[in-house]
């Protein structure tokens, strides 16, 4: 495995504290992302202390709201615990914020307050009535909780509650009981409860009329978290469930002790753990329900089609406001599917998408001025804030302010700026192939080269697979996105392709594309695709990080195919060795500028690890692989006129 030797430097300290104290639980809770604790300051401060702009804020909240709690009971009897800041001032009416979670709405002592209430801190000093919920199973709540629980059945009874009943029931309870409403209620949340947002826009209560869910999942084994194209996010789920999915004795305020890996890398704890059935048997002795489920579900099956939300968004009413990172390392997928549904199937409904450049939730609490290495000029996150988060509930919930904005609103990533489009993909965009050439070269000219030996072949080894990064960690953060891949590109078992310097700014927009024709000696494998923007060796250095600009491999966009699922999520087949197989990966949208002297990079491996689980490369159940079914294996990626293997840009009108 390449590591980095290389000391700390003082602004690597720097962005990680700022990492660290925007998203504290994202280390151990991804999966659906963690939601950010409201007592975190926005930078990183002194030990104990706290920022002023924090406790000026937090006093401003005491002096303005009062805080209340309650157990709401849902249809089946079950009490939801649920914390209730009103404005003190009852000369107007407030509209109802409600945020449900199962990341805890603490803090539960008597006095003490989140900070802040709303989205961000326009909403407090604007005056809302803030309503907080821990879902089913969750914290004080009384039930169980299972994770990503399916729609009920229809129609449903009083004892077939889901994460619909509840949402319903939770807001109907509000308007009865919460004086001096204005009878609107908005709905929002990041990752998981973003899902509970998308969860409360389905069969949604007449009340709901404002909703934005914010890197909501939508599908967990096409490209959330537990899994993309059925390969298994080992690393990510392992640290989400065991935070966040053990069984339990009761409701609880206490957050559960974070998993001890005994060691700094999270590379060799999983090389050693072995299949997920092992990890279990070594780890959870069968305490996470959900990680059995997995071991139990390993193809797309009705278990996991029911979780599936886009079967469930044909009749949306509330507005709605759908946001996504660029970089978003855990639900970039989903984001995305839920604004296409909900623009397919309702027509003629407000349905706005935001995409910046951010990580997992990143648009709450960093400036959104860079990430890693990658500077963005300006701050994007203060820019969504204030720009399309506040207005949209604003407009719809008070009848204030003004509210405009077009369909798609999206941060040019390279160019560093915000474009706004009716639509998204922009219309009018037109695909370009970049194809795989002899020694290493990329280029937008077909192959002309006939016959097999127009190939490159690499040796896949599970006993020693590719990391997906040079950070020295146990979970799979957030930075691996736009890291820099020179340390994958000097591994002998990564196909390293790469066009000339660009003459000129090359602008693409809209899905990624790649299909690679290749062969092993296998019969199963993981073929993963990469694009990468290689800055010039000139480049300036960063003001963020100490890495070298000049030659620096952006990781721009990238995803992995389990090739047994190549075909058929729900009926697996193995690869016939030997056999030239065409294999299509949808590596996601983007919407970047590759500058003037910028070259175009492809990487083709087969391991990506731990980010995902090893391949045993033979046709056996993954999550129960023993040690001898892990075999090396030869594979190789054609680039001839007969199989021209290539990545698809989407090139936008100028």
């Amino acid at each position: 495995m390449t590591r980095s030797d290389r000391p700390i430097s003082p602004t690597a300290i720097r962005q990680l504290a700022t990492i660290l104290l925007a998203t504290p639980l994202l280390l151990v809770a991804c999966g659906p992302q963690a939601d950010v604790p409201e007592s975190q300051a926005s930078a990183a401060p002194a030990p104990g202390e706290v920022p002023a702009i924090e406790a000026e804020h937090l006093e401003y909240l005491r002096a303005n709201y009062d805080k209340a709690e309650y157990m709401v009971p849902m249809r089946d009897g079950i009490g939801l615990y649920t914390t209730v800041y009103a404005p003190r001032d009852r000369s107007r009416e407030y509209p109802i914020l409600l945020f449900r979670t199962p990341y805890s709405i603490g803090p539960y002592e008597p006095g003490e307050y989140r900070n802040p209430l709303g989205p961000s801190r326009e909403f407090d000093q604007s005056g809302y009535i803030f309503a907080f919920q821990d879902v089913r199973g969750q914290f004080k709540s009384e039930g169980e909780f299972e994770v990503i629980r399916p729609p009920a059945p229809e129609p449903r009874g009083p004892t077939d509650p889901d994460e619909i009943t509840d949402n319903y029931d939770a807001i109907e309870w509000l308007l009865a009981n919460i004086e001096n409403h204005n009878g609107r209620v908005g709905q929002w949340g990041i990752s998981y409860p973003g899902w509970q947002t998308v969860m409360g826009m389905v069969d949604a209560h007449p009340a709901l009329v404002a909703a934005s869910p914010q890197a909501s999942p939508s599908d967990m084994f096409i490209g959330d978290d537990w899994h993309h194209n059925g390969a298994f996010r080992i690393m990510y789920a392992f640290s989400w469930l065991s935070g966040n999915a053990r069984r339990r004795d009761g409701p609880t305020e206490t957050r559960g002790a974070r998993f001890d890996y005994g060691t700094p890398s999270g590379y060799d704890f999983f090389l050693n753990a072995g299949s997920a059935a092992t990890v279990d048997e070594l780890y959870f002795h069968g305490d996470v329900p959900a990680w059995r489920d997995f071991i139990e579900h390993p193809d797309y099956d009705e278990f996991w089609q029911v979780q599936n939300a886009l079967r469930y968004l044909d009749d949306v009413r509330p507005a709605t406001l759908n946001v996504a990172g660029w970089f978003d390392t855990e639900d970039f997928y989903g984001p995305m599917s839920i604004y296409r549904t909900v623009e397919a199937e309702n027509p003629g409904l407000e349905n706005t998408l935001v995409v910046g450049p951010w990580l997992h939730g990143g648009w709450r609490r960093m400036e959104g001025d860079f990430l890693g290495c990658i500077a963005f000029d300006t701050k994007t996150s203060l820019h969504f804030q204030t720009e399309f988060q506040f207005p949209f509930f604003e407009y719809h919930l008070k009848d204030e302010g003004s509210w405009d904005a077009t369909e798609a609103n999206v941060f040019l990533t390279g160019s560093n700026e915000w474009r706004a489009y009716d639509s998204w993909p922009p219309d009018g965009v037109t695909p370009m192939s970049l194809y795989l050439g002899p020694e290493g070269t990329l280029g937008f000219e077909a192959p002309t080269q006939t016959g097999d030996s127009a190939a490159d072949s690499y040796v896949s080894d599970p006993a020693n697979p590719v990391p997906f990064s040079t950070e020295e960690r146990t979970t799979l953060g957030h930075l691996w996105k736009v890291e820099d891949q020179r340390f994958a590109s000097a591994r002998p078992d990564v196909l390293v392709y790469q066009s000339e310097p660009l003459e000129e700014d090359l602008t693409i927009a809209g899905p990624i594309g790649a299909e690679v024709f290749v062969s092993t000696t296998g019969t199963d494998s993981d073929w993963i695709v990469k694009l990468i923007d290689v800055y010039p060796d000139n480049a300036p250095a960063s003001g963020n990080c100490d890495v070298p600009m000049g030659g620096y491999q952006m990781h721009l966009a990238g995803e992995v195919m389990r090739a047994r699922f190549r075909n058929d999520l729900e009926n697996p087949e193995p690869m016939v060795p030997g056999e030239v197989t065409r294999i299509e990966i949808d590596l996601r949208d983007r919407f970047h500028t590759f500058k003037a002297g910028h070259r175009l990079m492809v990487h083709v491996q087969s391991s990506w690890f731990p980010a995902y689980d090893r391949n045993p490369q033979t046709f056996v159940d993954t999550y129960r692989a023993s040690p001898g079914d892990y075999q090396a294996a030869t594979q190789t990626v054609y680039r001839s006129a007969g199989y021209p293997s290539r990545v698809i840009l989407g090139i936008p009108p100028q």
